[in-house]
């Protein structure tokens, strides 16, 4: 027996803001609010299925340095160029952490700065 990842969660100055992107990412919906402004998202089956939820937890707490973890996302219905601009009109930045320019990725940041990456394989949808 094994566990699996069910829940991923971010610290961020917005919640509101970064669920609406990460939703419009991910093809998410909200599952809920917490008293204390956190806010889950997932998939419209909702928690426990084979995608973890995010959930967005309020902080003041300043980011230092690079980020420890980040999100890896593959294009699941068009090709890796069409998902870069989707994802660039939904308020993804690019970002420079060093690439050669031979990557088959795209580094990007999400509207508070976290970086995650665009791969170039396209998955089937679950």
């Amino acid at each position: 027996m094994a566990s699996r990842i069910s829940e991923l969660v971010l610290d961020c100055a917005d919640p509101a803001r970064l669920a609406a992107f990460w939703s419009g990412v991910l093809g998410y919906v909200e599952l809920g609010r917490e008293d204390d402004g956190s806010i889950e998202i997932g998939p419209p089956g909702g928690f426990g299925g084979p995608q973890p939820t995010l959930i967005l937890s309020p902080s003041n707490d300043p980011r230092t340095g690079k980020l420890r973890l980040h999100i890896d996302v593959n294009a699941t219905d068009r090709d890796q160029g069409a998902e870069l601009e989707r994802l660039l009109a939904l308020g993804a930045q690019p970002v420079d952490i060093g690439q050669s320019g031979a990557e088959n990725w795209h580094v990007l940041a999400d509207p508070e700065g976290n970086e995650f990456c665009l791969l170039h394989q396209r998955l089937r949808p679950l």
